[in-house]
């Protein structure tokens, strides 16, 4: 089985290639300067080349507040007509196709977890953009699983770890957002549960993944800065303004990922984990 990466230079993407070479896979690996997912002759070419079995689409316009105006054209761009592209050229050559969305899809006004039949409402650009990417899938008819995940954190690409060991080399003290609820990623979680669906045979559609347990970027933070001298100190959304609306509440269920088997680490013990790689670098 041969599968075919997207976004290889990205945070997911790195994480996939990490992941696909300690298991011994054959893949082939683009980034966005070796296939740009936006021009569809060059994707169809490059799947006529490769013949991928599976692919695993990783590549994404993520500057959430800079879709909000002047990212606004790269950000539909790449993660709605890129999507289509890659989308149809799974369908055209046959091949499986994992993509990912965001829990930005939802407008976060929910109470309790999300379902993956619940409904949308994405309240940003970025959201927007990534809802119209899941309906090009859907409308592909490829052979697809909708990977919906939220708050992602690995070891490559920046992330919300790394900003916040920087700042508290540099500040005593760090205030954080705690009005706004969630589930933090690790891509080696992500990752696995990815290359998981494949592997067996799950039904095709959405799934939701991220670890297990809720958190604030606040109780986010205090984990991550356990061991640091450094004060946390909590503020509301309202104290810390974005030009891109995010979702007060954007807790997923994780029962339909679960049911195919898949073992979901709490946050905390995949931070700790992922803590635990870096120090071994």
């Amino acid at each position: 089985m041969k599968y075919l990466v997207t976004g290889a230079h990205g945070q997911l993407g790195q994480e996939l290639q990490k992941l696909l070479q300690e298991r011994e896979l054959s893949f082939v690996a683009f980034d966005s300067h070796q296939l740009d997912i936006t021009d569809r002759t060059a994707v169809m070419a490059v799947f006529a080349a490769e013949q991928p079995d599976v692919v695993l689409h990783a590549a994404a316009y993520t500057k959430v507040d800079l879709a909000e105006d002047e990212g606004r054209a790269i950000n539909w761009q790449v993660n709605v007509e890129g999507m289509k592209n890659i989308a149809d050229a799974a369908k055209q050559y046959g091949a499986k196709l994992v993509a990912v969305s965001t829990d930005y899809v939802f407008d976060g006004l929910n109470d309790g977890e999300y379902q993956e039949t619940d409904a949308v409402n994405p309240q940003n650009a970025y959201g927007r953009a990534k809802l119209a990417g899941e309906l090009a899938v859907t409308e592909s008819g490829a052979d697809a699983y909708i990977v919906r995940t939220s708050w992602v954190f690995g070891e490559f690409g920046n992330n919300f770890v790394y900003t916040m060991q920087r700042l508290a080399t540099s500040h005593p003290k760090l205030t954080v957002v705690n009005d706004q609820l969630g589930r933090p990623t690790w891509t080696r979680t992500l990752a696995e549960f990815m290359l998981h669906l494949v592997a067996v045979d799950a039904e095709y559609g959405f799934y939701h993944l991220s670890n297990d347990e809720m958190a604030t970027w606040f109780d986010f933070a205090k984990e991550i800065l356990k061991d640091v001298a450094v004060e946390v100190a909590p503020v509301t959304s309202a104290e810390f303004p974005q030009k891109a609306y995010r979702p007060k509440h954007s807790v997923m269920s994780l029962a339909k990922a679960k049911a195919t088997g898949f073992v979901i680490p709490s946050w905390q013990e995949a931070l700790h984990q992922f803590q635990m790689t870096l120090t071994k670098k």
